[in-house]
């Protein structure tokens, strides 16, 4: 996939340009809430432990430290909108984390970063956002209007948007008619986060994506981080945005203390 790609283009870029690497012992220590879901959750530990072990050019293992949400209580909570609820377990799972020794947090996910600012304000701890790693991919593709997929939150509740518009004036389009969002929705709940990968659904995730493309999308922001598990970027003829890969890189780039 093309953010896979780029990834490990930037892990062989500072592999040949480092004059000295980072003394081992002076990494630092991540925290990940992960189980949301699970299988994402592995690609961002798998990323993660390979740009690591390819710097060092061994078997050097990243200091990480894993808190794993009961996604099915996430789910009941966000059908029942008790998003004050979800933001106290992301807040107990951060200080956890932080007790076990965390410098820094990242959510695993993107939906959890609706509750984004009621972590830090909780916690006062430095939480590394899914949109800035895809803001900055963004910018440097020089785009300004993307598409976004995701679960219904995502697309229609703003908190990606408006960072990413915020942050670094950049426009995003969700599929206009809403029972196509709620079929997205459903596919990630009922058959991704579940490990069902159907191959009508990838046929169906192309065609919504197609369609913002016609309608003036430059790229896709594939912004649940399961849709990596269907959608390539050879997949689809406009740059795709794979969140799992770009905040994974940027959680490589914290621990080897490089510039954010």
């Amino acid at each position: 996939m093309h953010t896979r790609r780029l990834f490990l283009q930037s892990t062989a870029a500072t592999l040949l340009s480092a004059q000295t690497k980072l003394p081992r012992n002076e990494m630092r220590t991540l925290g990940l809430i992960g189980g949301t879901s699970w299988y994402s959750t592995v690609e961002y530990y798998r990323y993660i432990n390979q740009a690591v072990n390819e710097t060092y050019g061994d078997n050097t293992n990243p200091p990480l430290v894993l808190f794993n949400l009961n996604q099915q209580h996430v789910f009941e909570l966000q059908r029942q909108d008790r998003w004050d609820d979800i933001a106290k377990m992301l807040s107990d799972a951060a200080r956890k984390l932080k007790s076990a020794g965390a410098e820094a947090v990242m959510f695993c996910a993107n939906t959890p970063h609706k509750v984004y600012a009621k972590v830090v304000e909780a916690t006062g701890m430095r939480i590394l956002h899914i949109a800035d790693a895809t803001g900055r991919a963004i910018e440097h593709q020089k785009l300004t209007k993307v598409g976004l997929l995701g679960t219904i939150f995502t697309m229609e509740d703003g908190f990606i948007p408006e960072w990413l518009k915020a942050h670094y004036n950049i426009s995003t389009l969700a599929p206009t008619n809403r029972d196509a969002r709620l079929e997205l929705h459903r596919i990630i709940q009922e058959e991704l986060d579940v490990g069902r990968f159907v191959p009508k659904t990838k046929t169906y995730v192309l065609d919504e994506i197609a369609k913002l493309q016609r309608q003036g999308a430059q790229g896709v922001i594939l912004g649940c981080t399961e849709f990596p598990l269907i959608i390539k970027q050879q997949d689809v003829p406009i740059p795709v945005f794979d969140t799992t890969t770009l905040h994974a890189q940027m959680a490589v780039d914290f621990i080897l203390r490089r510039r954010l």
